[in-house]
Formats: C-alpha cells, sequence, structure tokens
C-alpha cells in the first residue's frame, strides 16, 4: 500500500507545479491535422517510397490526446502538458540533430567585422532604379512617394 499512496502525493504534488515551455503547445486542431496528415494515403504513398515503409504517426494522436486533456482542465493537468512539451522538445531535436552534427562549418559567435561593408560598386550599378532601390529610398526618406504614369486601360 505505501508505494500506491506516494504515487497519489506525487500526482497531486505535480498538480500544483506549474510549466515552464507552455509556448511550445501549439493549438490542439493543429496536432490532429498533423495526424490526419501523416495518416493520408499521400502522405502513405510518401512513406513508402522514401523509407520503404510506413512511419509511426502515433506520437501525433498521443499528443493530440494530451493537448484535448490539457486545455480541458484549463492547464491544470500538469502531466498531460508536460507530456506534449517533452514531445515537442524531441521533434526539435530530431529536426535539429543535422545541424548539431554538422562538423563541416565552424560556427561563429559574432557577425564578420565588415558585414555591412557596401556593395561592390558594379553592384550598385545594376541594382540602379530598381523597385527595390527606389522603395528602400522612400522608406528611408531620401526621395518622394512617385505617382506612376501607367495607363492600365486595353482596347479590345
Amino acid at each position: 500500500m505505501p508505494p500506491q499512496s506516494e504515487n497519489v502525493e506525487t500526482k497531486q504534488s505535480n498538480s500544483n507545479e506549474k510549466l515552464t515551455d507552455t509556448w511550445a503547445i501549439r493549438s490542439c486542431h493543429l496536432y490532429k491535422d498533423e495526424y490526419d496528415d501523416c495518416t493520408s494515403f499521400k502522405a502513405r504513398f510518401n512513406q513508402y517510397f522514401i523509407f520503404g515503409k510506413s512511419i509511426d504517426c502515433s506520437s501525433w494522436l498521443t499528443d493530440f490526446r494530451n493537448c484535448e486533456r490539457y486545455e480541458q482542465s484549463q492547464g491544470k493537468d500538469v502531466a498531460a502538458g508536460d507530456a506534449i512539451i517533452k514531445s515537442e522538445e524531441q521533434r526539435r531535436n530530431a529536426r535539429l540533430q543535422a545541424h548539431y552534427a554538422n562538423d563541416t562549418w565552424q560556427k561563429r559567435k559574432q557577425p564578420p567585422e565588415d558585414w555591412a561593408k557596401p556593395l561592390p560598386e558594379w553592384l550598385e550599378k545594376r541594382n540602379e532604379n530598381t523597385y527595390l532601390e527606389l522603395k528602400q529610398k522612400e522608406l528611408m526618406g531620401l526621395a518622394t512617394p512617385q505617382e506612376e504614369d501607367r495607363s492600365f486601360c486595353a482596347i479590345m
């Protein structure tokens, strides 16, 4: 019996805790959309083409159910919210795994010293009087907005 009472006390103490990374929890309908997309015929065909088999989509359904529990309890079901946050963290780590494993490029701590140097003359000449340059001058207050003297009338 003591192990059960410890579990109950642990659950009660967890319900009084606050989640710190609630920003990671998406809207519930997005988890459902991801699950539906993952299990669609088109996605299954793509999975078979890429991986040679269908992938497991149950994590999206589990997150959807946990999200509904978390939303219905108005944030009081800490266990459900924590499960979603951990699942999102695993997805983020899997997505960034190649980035962290990349040892080809040296990661910078700050931008290069000359990152804002002027463009070469040939490039400035090529961009002269382009729409983007005129809009940039307009936004910086260096030029006044110009009315276009074009007619969009077409005679048929």
